[in-house]
């Protein structure tokens, strides 16, 4: 196995693709003018928005085929590990490259709202794979950044390069939104499969022995990352992944509170509840009553 190489600074990713560093802080990279380079796992200490050019012949998204051949954006955040293990070849890459350093959009509205683009997050088979109008879209900004860089620093400088980033992020959730609405088959299996797991977990020892499920224990589950598998049920479903799981305990309460042999603890110990005051507090935020007045009630 190899060892994960560290790339913490942007003149750093630089030197390594054998091109000149315009500022510290961001670069543009045209990969088909860099030197060849041994494929290996690399750990990035900033943004990255890598644009892959995809060459022809059958390409497949987890077990699906992909909806769009022309290109995949991965976009990755510090600290992320992406690449494969060394075999000691080495590949000439194809496509762009946008690095940033999380210094140059701290204090900027971007820098306040970096975490809104959960994509960030999401793993490489979770890639947005872009049409060649997309494709055209992500390269003017591209471009735009890169002449900015070109062109001599200034008090504006890094307004309009922070800004020209944050539409090209904005851009790409819209184009995620796209991705969404035009994987909605494979997205309702990822829906039925979610239930289904809700629906076995709720009714098996695993819930008394290890709690109440988080959003990322279902993720695992269907092998999406937590920020992609959350987003994808808020778009289908109009509500997070975690109201989600909320609104099922809830249903799961009332029909077990039904069950007068068992006492209001019981019912909580038994739902995976490590406190009955938990239970009590979030059951009656979301129904209006507690749950002995919900018993009395019904």
């Amino acid at each position: 196995m190899d060892e994960i190489e560290k790339i913490d600074h942007v003149y750093e990713y630089n030197r390594m693709m054998g091109v000149e560093t315009l500022n510290p802080l961001v670069s543009v990279v045209d990969w088909s003018q860099c030197q060849p380079l041994c494929s290996r796992r690399r750990s990035y200490g900033f943004y990255a928005v890598f644009l892959k050019d995809v060459m022809c012949g059958d390409m497949r998204y987890g077990r699906q085929y992909y909806d769009y051949q022309e290109g995949t954006l991965v976009f990755l955040a510090p600290g992320q590990v992406y690449g494969i293990e060394n075999k000691g070849e080495k590949v000439q890459p194809k496509g762009w490259a946008l690095v940033f350093h999380p210094d140059l959009i701290r204090g900027t509205s971007l820098g306040r709202h970096i975490d809104d683009y959960t994509f960030f997050s999401y793993e490489v088979n979770e890639a947005l794979h872009i049409s060649e109008q997309e494709r055209g879209v992500v390269m003017e900004c591209l471009h735009n950044i890169a002449a900015e860089l070109r062109h001599s620093i200034d008090r504006h400088s890094r307004m309009l390069i922070v800004s020209n980033i944050e539409l090209l992020l904005n851009y790409c959730l819209r184009f995620y939104d796209r991705q969404f609405i035009t994987r909605n088959r494979e997205n309702k299996d990822v829906i039925v499969r979610f239930e289904r797991l809700l629906h076995d977990y709720f009714r098996s020892d695993e819930m008394v022995e290890q709690g109440l499920p988080s959003v990322r224990f279902f993720a695992d589950k269907l092998s999406l990352s937590a920020n992609y598998f959350g987003d994808l049920i808020k778009k289908e479903c109009g509500k997070s992944a975690q109201e989600y799981i909320q609104s099922y305990i809830i249903e799961t309460a009332k029909e077990r509170l039904c069950d007068t042999s068992k006492s209001v603890s019981e019912v909580a110990y038994g739902m995976g509840f490590q406190y009955p005051q938990h239970f009590s507090r979030m059951f009656k935020k979301s129904v209006g009553v507690t749950p002995n007045e919900y018993r009395r009630q019904n």
